[in-house]
């Protein structure tokens, strides 16, 4: 796998650390909730013979600290990070976005206030639930998950998350297999999982994109969902959005966390749909 050279970039109240491979024009690959860079490494290395693949820890996860750790988290300031490292490592250039989850969020907001810096954005299942019309069965879900976190702590609250992400109907647990690289960073993502579902799952999942500027910008923006989580309510939206945008909804290996259970057979799909006409 190719070696990242690793970085840092000061921010408004945090540091982000970041890593980048090969050469070419630049690819910024925006984590979801867990996982951070470390869960991009092997898309990211697969890419790095056509891009310069660009990958990082969002604030508050992982490597990237934050200056006040009880800071409120909102998608425009993690969308300004995004837009900071564009302008640090391609600052003559727009460049290629990709999303995933809370990363297609902060994807989405970063086409809508800086759209003249992106040639290309995908974003993977963004959670905006408000979009859907039964948001206000969602915002009581989110409630619920906060209570449960605040009463009886993180498991509990994970499965009651768990739960409602879940397709109506279905009350199986999954059993995907993770392949080793992604088992080997467990110990990371629960590290993470206190900020990311007491602080990124509130704000982010409350947060309501402009369809209409989204609208006028769709020729930049696929949005995409898994072939393995139609229904379920992370893809509910991106489907949802696509519809409302008229773009049509590309579909990637696995379900909501494809990227990490099938990362080959989606860094091959991301190398197409990011393949432009006029292209090598």
């Amino acid at each position: 796998m190719t070696e990242p050279t690793i970085g840092t970039l000061r921010v408004n109240g945090a540091t982000l650390h970041y890593e980048v491979r090969g050469q070419g024009p630049l690819l910024l690959l925006i984590p979801g909730g867990t996982g951070g860079a470390a869960s991009l490494a092997t898309v990211a290395a697969d890419l790095a013979d056509t891009y310069t693949v660009v990958s990082y820890d969002p604030r508050g996860m992982s490597r990237s600290v934050l200056d006040d750790p009880e800071a409120e988290q909102r998608v425009e300031e993690h969308a300004e990070d995004a837009f900071r490292l564009l302008d640090a490592l391609s600052p003559d250039e727009p460049g290629r976005v990709f999303g995933a989850s809370s990363g297609a969020i902060t994807a989405l907001h970063l086409l809508c206030t800086h759209p003249e810096r992106l040639e290309r954005v995908i974003a993977h299942e963004p959670p905006v639930v408000e979009v859907l019309p039964d948001a206000a069965a969602h915002r009581a879900l989110l409630a619920r998950v906060q209570d449960t976190f605040r009463d009886q702590g993180l498991m509990p609250a994970m499965a009651v998350f768990a739960a409602g992400m879940r397709k109506d109907g279905d009350t199986t647990e999954s059993e995907t297999e993770l392949p080793p690289q992604a088992a080997e960073q467990a110990e990371q993502i629960m590290r993470d999982l206190p900020y990311f579902l007491g602080r990124i799952v509130p704000s982010f999942m409350s947060y309501v994109p402009d369809i209409h500027r989204l609208k006028a910008l769709s020729d930049r923006l696929v949005l995409a969902g898994g072939q393995d989580s139609r229904g379920e309510l992370p893809h509910r939206p991106a489907a949802f959005l696509a519809e409302r945008l008229g773009t049509g909804l590309l579909h990637f290996p696995g379900g909501h966390i494809g990227l990490t259970t099938h990362p080959t057979e989606f860094g091959a799909l991301l190398r197409t749909a990011f393949h432009a006409p006029g292209e090598a």
